[in-house]
Order: structure tokens, then sequence, then C-alpha cells
């Protein structure tokens, strides 16, 4: 496997490791090895398998959030949601008129409608952020996994006890602090809050996370406040010529994720032409996430690979670098 595509994945697979660490210390060395060698194909076939997905292209209604403070004007996100053909609305709290908590519950009544729809969405967020919460507008996790699960449960007609949620068609993009964090609540949420309501659960949506776990994220600061996650995308996807017809998935965990490997480190190159890279400032590291549903049968083979039972509760999520 070339370096670069293996700093890709390593992430992924430790922690895919630590959250099975159960099913992995109990077998002997070898056995752990080749356990470990085949959950990094098996991200690898999921990433190869996911990569094509859309993110922003023609017929898709795009969704942004912008910290209300020195946030990216909304034409940071309407203009390249236009120039791949979506239909952009962009909440900012910024009028006399607006409070903190109108603009909330004004995204999350859209965010309930591109639920209920059945066209793809694409949801940004832009701004500060904690674990537990979109921190600029103090929205919660469990808020956000509610106004989900209400808008997919109002584009199923079937009876309750036969309901479903299938949230494959949403996209989530953060770029804040603790963003993987806080994503892997909202994917833990929402599992929890089907089986609440007596649901079943179909598709989890896509989740882009623009700092890797217990990460901040950092911005450049000045009239603006540009996130450097947002800003790279903007780069490759709009600035640069030519464009693609749709930024896809494959984009983000491959275009994007290498020139963010940048910050916080520096390229050595070797006398043969190969590219290495020195860490220089840890703290400027934030390493973006992409976690993807899985269904059945993805989570039938990941158990078969931790030689677990076939009835073993597992998240419906896997992060894929």
């Amino acid at each position: 496997m070339a370096d670069k595509h293996w700093r890709q994945i390593e992430p992924a697979l430790y922690h895919l490791a630590i959250q099975h660490r159960d099913a992995l210390e109990p077998l002997s060395s070898a056995d752990r090895i080749a356990t470990l060698a085949s959950l990094a194909e098996f991200i690898d076939r999921v990433r190869t398998a996911q990569a094509a997905r859309p993110v922003l292209a023609p017929g898709c209604t795009v969704i942004g959030l912008l910290d209300p403070a020195r946030g990216l004007d909304p034409k940071e996100i309407t203009a390249i949601a236009t120039a791949y053909g979506g239909t952009p609305t962009v909440f900012k709290q910024d009028a006399a008129d607006e409070t903190i908590a109108s603009v909330a519950d004004d995204f999350l009544a859209a965010v309930r409608a591109a639920a209920a729809a059945n066209t793809p969405a694409t949801i940004v967020v832009l701004g500060h952020g904690l674990p537990t919460e979109i921190q600029s507008y103090s929205i919660r996790f469990e808020r956000l996994a509610a106004a989900l699960l209400d808008g997919a449960a109002r584009a199923d007609s079937a009876p309750a006890a036969n309901a479903t949620v299938d949230l494959s068609r949403i996209v989530l993009v953060c770029d804040d602090c603790f963003s993987t964090d806080f994503l892997i609540n909202l994917c833990t949420e929402i599992e929890a809050q089907c089986r609440r309501r007596g649901v079943r659960l179909v598709s989890l949506p896509t989740c882009i996370a623009g700092t890797n776990r217990d990460c901040v994220g950092h911005a450049d600061v000045g009239e603006k406040f540009v996130p450097h996650f947002w800003k790279d995308v903007i780069e490759l996807f709009y600035v640069r010529r030519p464009r693609p017809t749709a930024i896809t998935l494959g984009d983000f965990f491959e275009k994007v994720d290498n020139m963010m490997y940048g910050y916080g480190r520096a390229p050595v190159v070797g006398r043969d032409g190969s590219v290495r890279y020195r860490l220089v400032d840890p703290t400027q590291c934030q390493d973006p996430v992409v976690l993807v549903p899985l269904d059945e049968a993805a989570l039938a083979e990941l158990r078969t690979i931790l030689r677990l039972p076939a009835d073993a509760p597992l998240p419906s999520w896997l992060d894929i670098g």
C-alpha cells in the first residue's frame, strides 16, 4: 500500500481497533495482525464503494448554517452550490430582528423538510463547535437528530409498527471544532432515537467532519472567519479550473484530505522523488474524517472479520478516513 494511501486510512483503522479492543485482545499476535489487515481491506473496500457518492451536484438541496459573528459570507456556500447545479439556502443571524434561537429554529425546520423530501440534500455547518453541539447556535446533537428523524418519519407512509428511517439522501458537512465527535454523537443518537420510537433505521446520513476526534478546527481570522477545511474545498473545486461536473465523497477523502495534511506538517522530498511529511506543529493538524452508513451486509461482514456473533450489536456507521 502506498504511503499516501496508508496515512489516509491508518487513523480510521486505529480507531476501529480501539472500538473493538475486546474482540482483538484475546487473539494471538499472528491472528490479531491478520484481523487488522482484514479490517484495513474492509475500510478500503467501503471507501471504493462510496467514492462516487455526490456531495454537491445538480439537483441537490444545499442548506448552510454560518457563524453569526465573523462567519463566511453566504456567497461562500451559495456560489459553490449554484456552480454545481444545487439549490442553496443559507442561515445566519445578522439582522436586527433575528435571534440565535430563531435562526436555529429556522435551520432545523429546513433540515426536517430536507429529510422529508425525496431528493438529495447536503447540509454545511461552518462556525464554532463542541462535541455535543453546534456551539454558534446552541444546537445540541439530540435536537439535530430529532429534526432529521421527524422529517424522515413524515416521508414514510407506512404504519407506525412498520415505519422506517432512511437518511441515505442526506450529507452533513461540519467544519468546526470537535466535528467528528459531534457527528459520532449525532449518529449514535439517531440510532438510539430510532429504538425509542420503535422504527427501523435503514440508513444513517453520510457525515464529513473538518476535524478529527478531540481536535479543534483552525481558521484564518481577519475581516472574515475562514475555516481552513472549507477554504480548501473552495480552492480545489470552485477557484481552480477546470471544475468537475460534481463534487463527490471521494474528492473529500482524497483531494481535500491531501491538501489538509499539509497543516502542521512539512513535506520532505527524497532523492528518488518520493514525498514524505515530518510533523512540525501537531496543534495545527486537524485531519478530516468521513463517516459513512453501513448496510446489513457490510455489518455482517464486519462481524465475521471480528469473529463476533451474528447478532452482536455494532454501530451502523464506519470511519473511512
